[in-house]
């Protein structure tokens, strides 16, 4: 819709949040509140987008980036004043003019596709997006006339008893005639309690110059704002359901997708099974044939296809097709999996390669190394890659076998088909094919137990 600009208004604190945070970047199913918004804007076609910002602007503009046109509004003196200065920042040929708040992230790209038609088939100046709340308590009532077109926006704290009655409520997106926008916004004065301009009041203006008022009711689960951290819980369980309904149609199974927490845009392959009480977050990806076991979080992590993944923690980490990993491990960033590795239970990974088929099957961790292919890390191994000061690496060729119980101080290297004995702390390098074992003398003192039980209980032993 080239003839078409939306105008985001993210300027406010959101004092309800009780938070340092700017409302709008406030997550909700993994992305700010505002990306949401923006996302549906797009989605609908419209392509120059002016964003009015003010509380935290520096932050607004860091998690946004460039690609808007930002409109800075200091000091904030209401949403009429932000309206106002971001139309002369639109281009000359928008004719359409939405208008929304930062704060309502479930709005949907057919209800502003149907907010634009609404206003343009009703010839009006503006067409307000409308909603049916069971409690409208705090909202401005919409008042119309016998025709059904808008007569008012009665805010709450004016309206009548008999007004007050009224569910229909004003969500504060809009679809204006930019002409006529311009004109009443000039209008607008700061004469109440806040001594703010109110872009509501625009709507009388309008009505004053002649000029019809439309309003499209849609439903309040989709035009909901966000002020406080409970109205944000209540979204996060809506986009939750959203993604899970996505990927359930695309060919996976969500055994329960109540207790399935999933972030806008992860993607999961056909096939895949999802156990309750997992989250799966950020840019994830998961291929196909999965099995990803209760109590499992993946953040900004790869999977490949017929991964198995029992109660585990994976943080950007990569895992190949056919990996087993957990119950309870701990893949830290930096961790790449190769074709059919084992990750067993307790095993914590950090900016480790394991190469294809390698075991690293229970009680070890294994921080800064490459490992080859075919290696099996026997239980309780560690690398002891920190010295206090840097960290070092460790290279562990293939087919190698690490015994039970090693330490292996970094750097070094253990090369291709070499053993360390268990129990051994390896310091320096084991050529390929060489047993390296590291232990003191072991005495065996016969009869000990016997004497030392005798020695505490003051005995004498029998001679002969």
């Amino acid at each position: 819709m080239s003839s078409t600009a939306a105008v985001i208004l993210a300027a406010g604190q959101g004092k309800r949040m009780k938070s340092a945070l700017p409302k709008v970047l406030h997550c909700c199913a993994g992305a700010p509140l505002i990306r949401y918004v923006l996302d549906a804007v797009a989605a609908a076609g419209i392509t120059e987008v002016v964003i009015v910002i003010g509380t935290g602007a520096a932050l607004v503009r860091e998690a946004l980036g460039d690609g808007y046109r930002y409109v800075l509004q200091e000091p904030q003196r209401g949403t009429g004043d932000a309206v106002a200065r971001a139309l002369p920042q639109v281009a000359p040929d928008c004719r359409d003019l939405l208008v929304l708040c930062g704060d309502t992230p479930l709005l949907t790209p057919g209800s502003l596709t149907r907010l634009l038609a609404t206003r343009r088939e009703a010839s009006a100046g503006a067409c307000i997006l409308s909603s049916i709340f069971d409690d409208p308590s705090g909202y401005g009532r919409i008042v119309r006339d016998p025709s059904g077109l808008v007569a008012a926006i009665v805010e709450d704290g004016d309206a009548t008893p008999a007004q007050k009655e009224i569910k229909e409520i004003n969500t504060g997106t809009y679809s204006f005639d930019r002409a006529a926008l311009e004109e009443a916004v000039t209008e607008l004065s700061p004469d109440n309690n806040q001594g703010e301009y109110y872009l509501t009041d625009v709507i009388g203006l309008l009505r004053r110059a002649g000029r019809a008022v439309a309003a499209l009711t849609a439903p309040s689960a989709e035009t909901a704002g966000i002020n406080t951290r409970r109205e944000l819980a209540a979204a996060e369980r809506i986009f939750r359901q959203r993604e899970c309904e996505r990927l359930m149609d695309a060919g996976v199974t969500i055994i329960d997708p109540a207790v399935t927490y999933i972030d806008r845009g992860v993607e999961v392959g056909r096939d895949t099974v999802i156990y309750p009480f997992c989250f799966l977050e950020g840019v994830t990806r998961v291929g196909a044939d999965c099995v990803i076991g209760s109590g499992t979080r993946l953040v900004d992590t790869t999977l490949g296809n017929g991964v198995t993944v029992q109660s585990s923690l994976l943080i950007r980490s990569t895992a190949g097709d056919g990996c087993q990993i957990g119950p309870f491990a701990y893949l830290r960033p930096g961790t790449e999996l190769a074709l059919g590795v084992k990750v067993g239970d307790f095993v914590e990974l950090k900016q480790t390669q394991v190469g294809p088929g390698s075991k690293i099957p229970h009680l070890s961790y294994v921080g800064d190394t490459v490992i080859g292919a075919g290696v099996n890390i026997g239980a309780g191994t560690i690398t002891c890659n920190f010295d206090g000061i840097g960290k070092h690496r460790t290279q562990i060729g293939d087919g190698a076998f690490i015994g039970s119980n090693t330490n292996l101080v970094a750097p070094v290297i253990i090369g291709s088909e070499a053993v360390t004995g268990a129990g051994s702390t390896i310091t320096e390098d084991v050529p390929e094919g060489s047993l390296a074992v590291e232990r003191s003398h072991q005495t065996v003192v016969l009869g000990w137990r016997r004497k030392r039980m005798l020695d505490a209980s003051g005995q004498k032993p029998e001679k002969g």
